[in-house]
């Protein structure tokens, strides 16, 4: 075991013997994938709920792969999809979706005729500054539980682990 931290260690799988399934042991010593996906899963979750209750119950969890890049003053869609790691296919499905639900529109791109920016609406503005108090509200919860300096470290840690992976895509199917 390899001390993480003063009250933690991780454990590397090379020295995991046990008899338990893969599916058992990423109960009691799931790796970073699994923590990564449920967090995102608990914290979408209750952003979607709280929004729902604010009058945005049309939104969905397929649209959070952009809502949260979405910029005030418009962004065009290839940048939609290169913060969200999302191939452009689906981000203008997403978009079309997003768009006929009132939340954002395309314009002309004043430097680039030739370009769209996503531009959100009056309600596509509301959403985002709602979505930006419930998560900043999530993030002060678990700061406070797990204590303000040990927060910013494991921001600190996931932002490098992030950055480190390159944002490698996985090449699409044929």
């Amino acid at each position: 075991m390899v001390p993480f931290s003063d009250r933690h260690y991780l454990i590397p799988y090379d020295f995991v013997t046990t008899t338990k399934g893969r599916s058992e042991r990423q109960q009691w010593n799931p790796d970073l994938a699994v923590l990564a996906a449920r967090l995102h899963s608990q914290i979408q979750h209750e952003v979607l709920a709280r929004l729902g209750s604010a009058g945005y119950d049309d939104l969905s969890p397929r649209h959070g792969a952009v809502l949260p890049y979405l910029d005030e003053d418009g962004i065009r869609a290839t940048e939609l999809g290169r913060l969200s790691g999302r191939h452009k296919q689906l981000v203008g499905r997403l978009l079309d979706e997003l768009e006929e639900l009132g939340y954002v529109e395309r314009r002309a791109d004043p430097g680039d005729r030739r370009a769209k920016l996503v531009v959100p609406t009056e309600r596509g503005l509301a959403q985002m500054r709602l979505r930006d108090e419930i998560v900043a509200d999530i993030e002060r919860r678990h700061a406070e539980g797990a204590g303000g300096r040990a927060y910013a470290q494991l921001r600190d840690e996931l932002r490098a682990i992030v950055a480190a992976g390159g944002g490698a895509r996985v090449p699409a199917r044929r």
